[in-house]
């Protein structure tokens, strides 16, 4: 489209290697690293890990699928009272972080809970006279993810719901099906291609988890990979660790992908007049609103409720300490954002111009960083870095001058680049988005006035795209405020932020004072997840 744009495509280029850099040095470490105690890790406890990573992963997908389904089906397809408030009120649990519910059910259902208490008053039962699940489990694990990641699939399955035509279901009655059978047999095969990519999602965030698996005491990969590198400080047995947790990342894509391809599911819902709400009788319809109540209570108002009762009247957090810790966590939020949109902006709008290879490659694959877990981003930053501190120092002291300190692996550089590339993919389907919805008239028109790519983006279409800009800002600034592994491992010498406090103070079992920490990230987290609903609600026009 443009001549002499070398220049942009080579920076594009350089961009998208250096945000693949930590993949590949965990890669190297793990192919060419010698490690006795990885060998000894892969050889006794990577069945253990194996093991529970897989019963995760079944869990959460049988939890989330069993949550998300029933409730994506009643309030896209039927009536019933608070049908309305309930689809917007089911998204909620996603601003909830999985280590915060965990916390803050482990101070419900523990012996000293509120719940344990009644029955103990009620009954007069003591300790051992009674059975109750234990909840720092796997099985306990699985909830509380559950929990917290089914509206990844409730979302993606009720806009495919919502979607379907009349003549759908019509087929379905001319078949002897009831409008129960026609959701198993219909409705659900046909978005699976939406429901697939919503559990991939839920996978995904699953392998990645640290901060519930730790605290409830599950070994799997995550707390393997902490525990060779912290615990033993040997960087090629954390590699290798990695490397195999990437395994199973890139087969979940895969699975994900096939599963896409090999069947494809179409509707004429954009052409053909939409299903009619199915009425609710007032029995079945107050058993859909408990039905739908439930995930919601359970994974966000009970939770939500708690932390606030333990912030207001029990805790003693509030304090210049805690209004220093939502400072940095905001400012290095606000930090992060502006600089992982901008280079999402630089990055698309390469991809725009400049279709081909290699541009569309490494652009495809900078965007891969999502997948990985923050994990295995933080040690792929810290290596590399401390790498470039070790010569920066001995090149200055070779100079005579005193050390410099860690300019790079030692201060927030660390943790803004683990940022870009943990979430680079969070703000470039957003502003790819912006970007598509212009036509290419624009940048034709644009180039005719004398404007050069640079200038094309920045005085053209970044301001018609200005939405779509800013909720990857949105985005991008919630996720970084929840993001606890990668700020655990990277984050500078006395400097903490709201997530890592909630967790610090929940390993000492000091819930009650992780409450303020963990409901001011909850609260600032439901801001994008209500600018997805507002955006969701926004349909076009029918003629």
């Amino acid at each position: 489209m443009f001549k002499h744009i070398n220049w942009f495509n080579s920076a594009t280029v350089i961009v998208a290697l250096f945000l693949l850099l930590p993949v590949m040095v965990m890669l190297y470490q793990a192919i060419l690293g010698d490690s006795e105690l990885g060998l000894h890790m892969l050889r006794v406890l990577l069945a253990e890990y194996v093991s529970n990573s897989l019963l995760l992963l079944l869990g959460v997908a049988v939890g989330v699928l069993m949550l998300a389904l029933p409730a994506a089906w009643l309030t896209s397809m039927c009536r019933f009272p608070g049908q309305t408030w309930l689809a917007w009120a089911l998204l909620l649990p996603m601003a909830m972080p999985a280590y915060i519910i965990a916390y803050t059910y482990t101070g419900i259902l523990d012996f000293a809970g509120p719940v344990q208490s009644f029955i103990r008053d009620w009954t007069g039962l003591g300790y051992g006279d009674y059975w109750f699940p234990e909840v720092r489990s796997l099985g306990g694990a699985v909830v509380m993810l559950s929990l917290v990641l089914y509206p990844y699939v409730y979302l993606m399955a009720r806009a495919a719901f919502a979607q379907q035509s009349v003549t759908s279901l019509e087929v379905g009655r001319s078949l002897g099906y009831s409008q129960w059978q026609a959701l198993f047999f219909l409705a659900m095969p046909m978005a699976r291609p939406a429901i697939a990519a919503g559990l991939a999602l839920v996978m995904m965030e699953t392998l990645a988890d640290y901060g519930t698996v730790q605290y409830f005491g599950v070994s799997v990969f995550t707390t393997g990979i902490f525990r060779a590198f912290y615990g033993y400080g040997d960087t090629a047995a954390t590699a290798q660790l990695a490397t195999v947790l990437l395994v199973f990342v890139v087969a979940l894509l895969a699975m994900e992908r096939l599963s896409r391809r090999r069947a494809k599911y179409h509707s004429v819902a954009t052409t053909d007049k939409r299903a009619e709400p199915i009425e609710l009788t007032a029995g079945k319809g107050w058993l859909a609103f408990v039905l739908c109540l439930i995930p919601f209570a359970l994974g966000f108002l009970i939770p939500v409720l708690q932390l606030t009762y333990w912030a207001v009247f029990e805790s003693n957090e509030w304090n210049w300490d805690f209004f220093s810790l939502a400072w940095n966590s905001f400012y290095l939020a606000c930090l992060a954002a502006l600089l992982v949109v901008a280079l999402a902006l630089l990055l698309a709008y390469a991809r725009r111009i400049e279709p081909g290879q290699p541009v569309k490659g490494v652009v495809a694959m900078a965007g891969f960083g999502y997948a990985m877990p923050g994990t295995i981003i933080a040690i792929g930053v810290l290596l590399p870095l401390a790498w470039m501190d070790q010569q920066i120092i001995s090149w200055i002291q070779g100079l005579g001058w005193s050390s410099p300190g860690l300019l790079l692996s030692g201060s927030l550089v660390a943790l803004l680049f683990a940022y870009s590339v943990r979430f680079i993919a969070v703000a470039l389907s957003s502003v790819r988005a912006g970007l598509d919805s212009i036509k290419p008239s624009v940048d034709y028109a644009g180039r005719s006035l004398g404007h050069g790519p640079w200038g094309l983006l920045r005085r053209i279409h970044v301001p018609m795209m200005r939405s779509t800009v800013l909720t990857a800002l949105l985005i991008v600034f919630v996720d970084v405020l929840k993001e606890l592994p990668a700020t655990l491992i990277l984050r500078p010498f006395n400097f903490n932020t709201l997530a890592v406090r909630a967790y610090e103070l929940a390993a000492d079992e000091r819930l009650v004072d992780a409450a303020p920490a963990s409901i001011t990230i909850v609260m600032v987290a439901l801001i994008p997840v209500l600018v997805l609903h507002r955006a969701m609600n926004k349909r076009p026009k029918q003629n």
